[in-house]
């Protein structure tokens, strides 16, 4: 087998469970030679696998003799499914080679139909539709290298049997220009669906029923395992005109005291389709019923119900609905929803209630958002990070390893929470940039630096008072003596930086300036305790769990501080990364 792409030694590794990684995969490939990287696809918010991994070999024999023996492997109890990496986004949405083939019997899965179908030319993928059980649903696709190819297998194997079954082939199309010629031709349906049907009901009343409208040529009610009607059946007439004439006259009119429901049968996906959209518009008029009133509140304690809920936010205004979530078990998750009747209350409310203490806990308020609102914030938080951490990357490949402001950057170990210089470093862990160290300020052209300096003169790098990458000291007005250790100097006073402005979006700039602003605060509470070397540990965990909103609140109200801190102390106790949290 020969790739169709020249060069091309990457191969695309499709049909995985979701807990197939990496190293898995390599132990799997390399006994078809030297593999150069392998990449599991995951999603960019959840970081679970998307089912499909691309593995790059160093050249295209050991790719090619990969697809040869390690096609359909299997993979922890699941065929795999490979083929060449089509880097050509044309040749990905190109139709040319594609065709459909349908009324395939249940036994032939992907290995089978690539076998049978590769006689007529190179594949370069091929797969059947399952159903979320890993059954087969009796259709599948087959992509060629070659147009030519594909119009073979139509030609030869359209309307033969396979194990038994006729099989369709036919040149594939979209399922958009599929609708799209459906909806140029008028539909000529026959066939009927009618519910509730009594439970006396049988197909022979149900016939005469209907025969009044014109020839019926099969009638049939659904029935369960046991034999019993299930409420609903199905009609066919012999002519459109005839079905459409039933639909029309029975639809909506009582029978033996219920209202039918009689229209045209669809198929599943049709009525996917409807129900979709009738959804979407449901949720569409919902949400521009509730835009502004509704609200999000969340960090609510166990003991908050729906009437307490409801009577702590009714000073804002009129309530029309308040609901705690809970699971299948009945126990709260911890956040719920208040509604409001007007735009104006509900920002009344955010504004009175966010943070707020109710049953010692702090609450979160905020306007209620969509799920693919937050999802799309979530994303571009990750992206935003992402970036800012291939441009560390970067620079310290390019050699340039720290800010041109505050020097080298210190990444902490586990690779996440914010980056402190380290001259900030301190006995605690991580002072704020606001911190100075402890240092005693030299004059003009004194000390070691100093003299150095002074040779360069005002033009020589890092100014004519302070090292290169020296943070300035504050002035102690102590004189310094290089044979004697100056004992007693008490420490600078700390200032505290500037609260950020909750107005900003949340950047990891943003982040930085608020762990630089929260860092003082727990340096405090937690030398209270005796912990003040956990300060910058427990820093990182705040920054990382909480959104912008509950992050201003700690540096804006003492008790959430304290409790936020608590939690964080349990949390690093029931890991053992401190012997009590008490």
């Amino acid at each position: 087998m020969n790739t169709p792409y020249a060069n091309n030694s990457s191969l695309y590794v499709g049909d995985l469970l979701a807990d197939v990684n990496e190293s898995q995969l390599f132990e799997i490939f390399k006994q078809a030679g030297a593999v150069a990287s392998i990449r599991v696809c995951r999603d960019a918010v959840t970081r679970r696998s998307l089912g499909y991994a691309y593995v790059n070999f160093h050249n295209v024999q050991d790719a090619t003799k990969a697809l040869e023996i390690l096609n359909y492997k299997d993979i922890k109890g699941k065929p795999c499914r490979i083929m060449w990496s089509q880097r050509d986004p044309s040749l990905r949405r190109s139709q040319a080679g594609n065709i459909f083939i349908k009324n395939l019997h249940k036994s032939i899965d992907n290995r089978a139909l690539y076998e049978t179908f590769s006689d007529f030319g190179h594949i370069l993928s091929c797969v059947v539709a399952t159903d979320e059980h890993g059954n087969s649903k009796g259709y599948g696709f087959i992509h060629y290298q070659t147009q030519e190819s594909a119009d073979k297998a139509i030609e030869l194997v359209n309307g033969k049997l396979l194990n038994g079954k006729i099989c369709f082939v036919a040149a594939f199309q979209p399922r958009k220009d599929r609708e799209k010629e459906l909806q140029k031709i008028e539909p000529k349906w026959t066939n009927i669906y009618v519910k509730p049907l009594p439970k006396a009901m049988d197909t022979e009343k149900l016939k005469i029923m209907f025969s009044k409208y014109g020839e019926v040529t099969s009638v049939v009610i659904m029935e369960d395992e046991k034999g019993e009607s299930k409420g609903f059946g199905f009609i066919n007439f012999a002519t459109h005109e005839d079905a459409k004439k039933a639909v029309e006259d029975l639809n909506g009119k009582d029978y033996e005291g219920q209202t039918l429901f009689v229209g045209r049968a669809q198929k599943k996906t049709e009525r996917e389709k409807d129900l979709k959209e009738m959804f979407s518009k449901i949720q569409k008029e919902r949400m521009n019923k509730y835009q502004g009133v509704n609200l999000y509140i969340k960090n609510l304690d166990e003991t908050i119900d729906d009437d307490k809920l409801r009577a702590e936010f009714s000073v804002c205004g009129t309530i029309t609905s308040a609901k705690i979530m809970k699971d299948d078990k009945g126990r709260t998750k911890g956040f719920g929803f208040v509604c409001f009747s007007t735009p104006e209350e509900a920002t009344k409310a955010v504004t009175e209630f966010n943070g707020r203490l109710i049953a010692g806990k702090p609450m979160y308020v905020a306007l209620a958002q969509k799920r693919d609102q937050r999802r799309a914030q979530l994303e571009a938080q990750f992206a935003a990070r992402n970036a800012s951490i291939r441009m560390q990357q970067q620079a310290q490949a390019s050699g340039v390893t720290g800010s041109p402001i505050f020097g080298p950057m210190f990444y902490p170990p586990n690779g996440r929470g914010f980056m402190y210089p380290p001259q900030m470093m301190g006995r605690g862990r991580f002072p704020a940039r606001g911190m100075a160290p402890f240092m005693p300020s030299f004059p003009p052209g004194s000390g070691p630096q100093g003299q150095n300096q002074g040779r360069r003169g005002k033009g020589g790098r890092g100014g004519h008072q302070n090292g290169p990458g020296q943070v300035p000291a504050y002035p102690l007005n102590i004189k310094y003596n290089p044979n004697v250790r100056n004992p007693g100097v008490p420490a600078p006073q700390a200032q505290q930086p500037p609260v950020p402005d909750q107005s900003l979006p949340m950047t990891d700039e943003r982040k930085n300036q608020i762990g630089e602003a929260l860092y003082p605060l727990l340096q405090a509470h937690l030398t209270a305790l005796d912990k003040a070397a956990l300060a910058g540990k427990v820093t990182g965990m705040l920054l990382d769990s909480l959104d912008q909103s509950e992050l201003m609140q700690l540096l804006e109200s003492n008790e959430s501080l304290v409790l936020k801190t608590a939690e964080a102390l349990e949390v690093l106790a029931a890991a053992s990364l401190i012997p009590d949290a008490k």
